[in-house]
């Protein structure tokens, strides 16, 4: 009897985890979401709305977030709510099997609170875009380009599981092995928002597979993140801005050689930003995908330039090498990988290098906001 009068009396007294409006209210907004999505639908319903398309563009996109948004808080409100019902029976019949049960709905509660909190530290505009992820190796010829190949691998599963589109948009494989450079699009809703703290340098150290002697080797790859804004943001860019270069695509040989000036590089003249595609046989597609990766490299540096301590942040990254590196995967002579930022670990490196970075994306985004708010 004391054990049920325990569990009976375990919930916080006044305003806590158990009542709706802590769980939903402030960062969260359940209700306020709820209401901002009630009245864009009627405004969308009113006779005349659709007179002017170009007005009813944002409203449409913030309808759209909203939908995503609530969708993601339905399953936290119905986790919470089957809690609540466990924890009244177990206060009536504190048998096993009910505890059980009771403990078993409380971890997936703790998962999905876990879940939304990280989604909703996605609060600026740009998170809610796609991104246009570029890697590169840094010195150490082919180790780093297979490094760079495994980040590709990487990032390229992570968007997979997540149910997220990878378009390739240029690729440029290595002589012997790895790539010497790949620019992937990862479509997805808030996909800019969770890989922006992938920005940085990465490093390997492991045992290579092209050193004869079998010696430890430490390798680095940049990354570089941009929100896809094309659709979103209007970026003026002129003619006469851009130089535009045409030659044959590079490939591993033999049938695959590119015999036609399809390959496009586009330099922008007065930020020296230069882009490239090579990936469609067509001159036309390949010029309109570098476009579009430099209309959001030219959004991002202008963000940067606003946002001072990012800026400082962005040109800190000197080179792709000691001293630099956001994050370390271990592979010899232990195995652990490491965020230098937010001090996260994980020991299980295979299952980072399959993709599962939900973990340290979160203690990321955790990292930066406490940093924000002691700013």
């Amino acid at each position: 009897m004391d054990r049920c009068f325990n569990i009976r009396n375990s919930r916080p007294k006044g305003p806590s985890f158990w009542n709706s409006s802590a769980v939903f209210g402030g960062a969260f907004d359940y209700q306020r979401a709820k209401d901002r999505l009630a009245q864009i639908e009627t405004e969308l319903a009113k006779p005349g709305a659709w007179n002017d398309p170009d007005k009813m563009t944002p409203l449409l996109q913030e309808k759209s977030r909203l939908k995503h948004r609530l969708k993601m808080y339905e399953p936290l409100a119905k986790a919470k709510d089957e809690a609540e019902e466990w924890l009244d029976m177990a206060a009536e019949d504190n048998g096993p099997e009910v505890l059980a049960a009771l403990k078993e709905q409380l971890d997936i509660l703790a998962k999905r609170l876990e879940d939304t909190e990280t989604a909703v530290l996605l609060s600026e505009p740009q998170d809610q875009f796609p991104a246009i992820l570029e890697i590169h190796p840094g010195a150490g010829g082919v180790e780093s380009q297979d490094w760079a190949e495994m980040l590709l691998r990487m990032y390229t599963r992570w968007a997979e599981e997540h149910g997220f589109k990878v378009n390739a948009l240029d690729l440029m494989p290595g002589l012997e092995a790895g790539i010497k450079s790949a620019t992937i699009q990862i479509e997805g809703p808030y996909a800019y928002g969770f890989l922006k703290c992938e920005e940085g340098i990465h490093r390997l150290i492991r045992i290579s597979p092209f050193d004869a002697s079998g010696r430890r080797h430490t390798s680095f790859a940049s990354v570089d993140v941009y929100p896809d804004v094309e659709q979103d943001i209007e970026i003026d860019i002129k003619e006469d801005d851009l130089r535009v270069d045409v030659f044959r695509a590079s490939g591993p040989g033999g049938q695959h050689v590119n015999k036609t000036n399809s390959a496009v590089r586009i330099t922008h003249l007065p930020t020296n930003i230069v882009v490239q595609c090579q990936n469609e046989k067509s001159q036309f597609k390949n010029k309109a995908t570098a476009m579009k990766i430099l209309k959001a490299r030219l959004y991002e540096a202008e963000r940067e330039r606003i946002e001072e301590t990012k800026r400082a942040d962005y040109e800190g990254k000197e080179a792709i090498a000691w001293g630099s590196q956001i994050r370390s995967y271990t592979l010899q002579p232990y195995r652990l990988v490491k965020d230098h930022r937010s001090q996260a670990e994980v020991g299980n490196v295979d299952a980072v290098l399959d993709g599962e970075l939900d973990g340290l994306i979160r203690s990321q985004l955790l990292h930066a906001h406490a940093q924000k708010q002691q700013a």
